[in-house]
């Protein structure tokens, strides 16, 4: 028998828009594939949800470890701000402001960190750490974003 509690309320609701499955794993070997093959360095790569949880991980051997943070933080820092987080870098500096007064230790204001967005709402963040050459992380973030197909 159905009860008043048996009714999903509101804010229980699943948002429609989400991360799939596919679309991170999709991202995910994109990504590593194209890291393995050009990288002389080891690469981590980070992707998150909306709200900055952990979705997927990956780093290629002897990563260090300050290289995995990093992946994970700029990954965060996309999808909370909802702005990639060379782009926020530059907006801070351009007001004179650091990173820390972001009031977030997680916040990064490093190249890598790309936002995902499909129709207006932000789903997560993709993170890369560890590639040597200017903005080369979020080229390959970059990358994973296409192959997830939005």
């Amino acid at each position: 028998m159905a009860t008043d509690n048996d009714t999903p309320i509101p804010c229980m609701a699943i948002a429609e828009l989400h991360l799939r499955y596919d679309q991170v794993q999709a991202a995910m070997k994109a990504m590593m594939d194209k890291a393995r093959a050009t990288s002389e360095t080891p690469v981590c790569i980070a992707i998150v949800d909306a709200s900055g949880n952990m979705e997927a991980f990956a780093k290629m051997d002897h990563a260090r470890v300050f290289t995995r943070r990093h992946a994970v933080r700029k990954a965060y820092s996309a999808a909370i701000l909802g702005i990639n987080s060379g782009d926020w870098g530059a907006r801070m500096k351009n007001i004179g402001q650091s990173v820390s007064e972001n009031g977030d230790p997680l916040v990064t204001y490093e190249q890598g960190g790309v936002v995902i967005i499909k129709d207006g709402a932000i789903l997560g963040g993709i993170g890369v750490g560890g590639l040597r050459g200017h903005n080369a992380d979020e080229e390959l973030a970059e990358l994973g974003l296409e192959a997830m197909g939005l």
